[in-house]
Formats: C-alpha cells, structure tokens, sequence
C-alpha cells in the first residue's frame, strides 16, 4: 500500500473537508427548498439526511477498502476522512461503533454510542448555558 505523504495526506484531507462541508450545506438548501421551512425547521430533516447519507456512505467506503484496500489510503483520507468528516462526523461515529460490535464487544459499542451522545449533548448544553451566562 503506498501511504502519502503527511503534506499529501492533509492535502487530501483538506480537500475533501471542504468539499463536505460544501455539500453539507447545499444539502440543507435543498431540503429547505424541497420541504419548506415550515417543515425543515419543525424537525431537523437536513441533519438527519446527512447523517445518514453519510453513514451509508462511510460503510459502502469501509466495504470497499476492506475489499481492495491495497491502493485505498488516498480514498480513506480524501472521502472517510476530509469529505465526510465535512459531511458529518456521525459516519464516524457509526463506522466505530460498527467495528466494536464486530469485534464482539457490543457492551463497548453500546457504552460508546450512549456516552457519546449524552456527552455531545451535555457538551452542547454546557456551552449554550455558558454564553448566556457570559453574555
């Protein structure tokens, strides 16, 4: 397997995450577009296709480096890491959580997915609590 350089490797990075992110926000437009922002803003439906788009993305990317991973650390690096870390770090998440599972810890993988998500939350509450503090 040829890994890139460390200059290669973040400029695949680099590329990638902006091209996510640019996607990410064109995907908000577009469910604006498509539901109305009656409903868009009703429920996060924008965060939720992304999310899983970019889960569904992240394990067809795993299957397929599993497979032909070989020449895959260039593709890992601008799609698993840049473009859908732009994306959304959800397929992440999920990729983890997937690899404890079939590694056979699933009591790991449920401790992952919980702290996870409670902390992501508490983290978020933390910093709105903060800044209406602050000011």
């Amino acid at each position: 397997m040829s890994i890139p350089s460390p200059f290669t490797a973040t400029a695949f990075v680099f590329a990638g995450g902006g091209t996510g992110a640019v996607m990410r926000y064109q995907l908000g437009r577009f469910m604006t577009h498509w539901l109305g922002p009656n409903v868009v803003t009703a429920f996060p439906w924008a965060t939720l296709a992304a999310n899983v788009l970019g889960s569904l993305a992240m394990g067809l990317l795993a299957g397929y480096l599993a497979r032909h991973g070989s020449h895959g650390e260039s593709w890992r690096l601008f799609i698993g890491v840049g473009l859908l870390g732009g994306f959304t770090t959800f397929s992440s998440f999920s990729l983890e959580t997937m690899l404890l599972i079939e590694r056979g810890q699933p009591m790991t993988a449920v401790t992952y997915a919980a702290v996870s998500v409670l902390a992501g939350v508490t983290g978020l509450y933390l910093g709105l609590i903060t800044m209406r503090v602050v000011g």
